[in-house]
């Protein structure tokens, strides 16, 4: 995407918080909604003398992801201490992974309107998260209740060329991890934060401009935004003649623009060096292959399956397969209904509504997959119309009662007696005589559906659409 002769190349930074119970290198809780440093003990305080000791289930969730983006599993990697000082770091370094990650060479394929792009990854490290400085006047307090939570860091090549795509992207990941149980995705609590480093460089050039990181932005909205800023900024500051300077800068959401934090360090100023108290961290093939073979179909993957199995629309399929969840209660209610794209409209359409205006997870439910399975099988065998079945779909919703007893308790059962059918369409006739006489001298056009109307309104919604309608052509003909 060119930008006034200009394009830009973005790399993304996305630090996933791993969804264990316990931090990193030691037994303290994880627990967002801990009191202010609760969740501290001598190890995440950094206290002299403590040795950490590593998670095995932060391992697991780093492999897991690790081979769902396609990356390599080193069976060797190693722990290192990245050095700086800042007031939330308590032992003056930070417990990373850098010239031996766990992770290494995969890739994301993603749509950006309607248009496959693929994504490098470079790597995927483990490291522990800081603590947290909190503001106020000219105090600081510090909370270390996040000091030594589980990160996986994941880094992407420069290929990204769009703010868009970076957004995307990072959706994908959300997408991916939430699929796989390992981070809840919670953008607000901080479960995900993005650093977006971005350059720009003429159409045609070959060297990548300076790169200026936009740290710790916590929504696909804003890494959207800042991006975008950022594009704007670095092309100005160039057509003035100025040069960029290789910096860290953060996103302000209130005023729409990013401004500058601290010049950037480099790798060599972070004094990596292997971990002493951290022996190698070694990784069997069966270990690998263990965890590959509990890997969930991924939502990709399952979109395609639907579009080639259940014939569904693409749009459908992604709709549907964009939250694990979503995808396993249309799963559950198709194999019940046998009906694929009836099973698609109902989720995506009543449940999702419902849901919505109730600000309800699809787990929070009181419609169970089988439960609308079994309501569209009532409509697919003329037990019930489409328009009683949206009766009986709100009755469902608001008691938790099986589709079967609503329509009995409300007594909402499919009239598919001919007899009784033509009764109602020739009370209709003949309260509507001049509509009759318009229709057969093809005065009026469409009065057909005003017939149908009328009886299906005089029945409540009960009578068979289908009957109603070979009765009405035979007696207007």
């Amino acid at each position: 995407m060119s930008f006034r002769g200009y394009e830009p190349v973005i790399g993304i930074e996305i630090h996933v918080q791993l969804d264990t119970e316990s931090k990193i290198f030691c037994s303290d809780s994880t627990e967002f909604n801990a009191g202010d440093n609760e969740n501290v003990s001598p190890v995440s305080a950094g206290m002299p003398g403590t040795l950490p000791v590593v998670n095995k289930k932060a391992i697991e969730f780093a492999i897991k992801t690790g081979l769902a983006l396609g990356c390599n599993i080193r069976r060797k990697s190693v722990f290192a201490r990245k050095n700086y000082f800042y007031p939330d770091l308590p032992k003056g370094y930070q417990i990373s992974q850098y010239d031996q990650p766990i992770c290494e060479g995969g890739s994301v394929t993603f749509k950006v309107e309607n248009v496959d792009k693929t994504v490098s990854i470079s790597r995927a490290h483990l490291e522990e998260d800081a603590g947290k400085s909190n503001h106020s006047g000219e105090c600081t307090l510090i909370n270390l209740n996040r000091a030594g939570i589980p990160l996986l860091e994941i880094v992407t090549g420069p290929d990204l060329r769009s703010a868009v795509e970076a957004a995307e992207y990072g959706r994908t990941i959300r997408q991916i991890v939430r699929y796989l149980d390992v981070c809840d995705g919670n953008l607000e609590e901080g479960s995900m934060r993005c650093d977006c480093n971005v350059s720009v460089r003429k159409i045609g050039a070959e060297k990548l401009g300076t790169k200026v990181e936009i740290k710790n932005v916590n929504s696909f909205r804003f890494v959207e935004k800042a991006i975008e800023y950022e594009i704007e900024r670095q092309i100005e500051v160039i057509e003035r003649g100025d040069r960029i300077i290789q910096e860290t800068r953060l996103w302000d959401p209130d005023k729409n623009k990013t401004f500058s934090m601290r010049t950037k360090e480099d790798a060599q100023e972070y004094r990596y060096f292997p971990d002493p108290d951290l022996l190698p961290l070694i990784v069997s093939d069966e270990m690998i292959e263990l965890y590959r073979k509990q890997l969930p179909e991924l939502p990709i993957a399952r979109a395609k399956r639907f579009q080639a199995v259940h014939n569904l629309p693409e749009s459908d399929a992604l709709v549907l397969t964009s939250e694990k969840s979503m995808a396993d209660y249309y799963e559950e209610t198709s194999a019940i209904s046998k009906n694929y794209k009836a099973s698609s409209n109902w989720v995506m359409t009543e449940l999702m509504r419902e849901l919505n205006l109730e600000k309800k997870l699809i787990s929070e439910s009181p419609i169970s997959p089988k439960q609308l399975g079994r309501l569209i099988l009532l409509i697919d065998s003329g037990s019930i119309s489409g328009k009683i079945a949206k009766v009986v779909f709100q009755e469902m919703w608001l008691t938790g009662k099986d589709p079967e007893f609503v329509i009995k308790e409300k007594g909402l059962v499919q009239i598919t007696d001919h007899g009784a059918i033509e009764k109602i369409v020739d009370e209709i006739l003949s309260a509507n005589q001049q509509n009759v006489e318009d229709h057969r001298s093809g005065k009026k056009k469409n009065l057909m559906g005003f017939f149908v109307g009328a009886v299906l309104k005089a029945s409540k919604g009960q009578a068979n659409p289908e009957i109603v309608n070979k009765i009405l052509q035979e007696k207007l003909r």
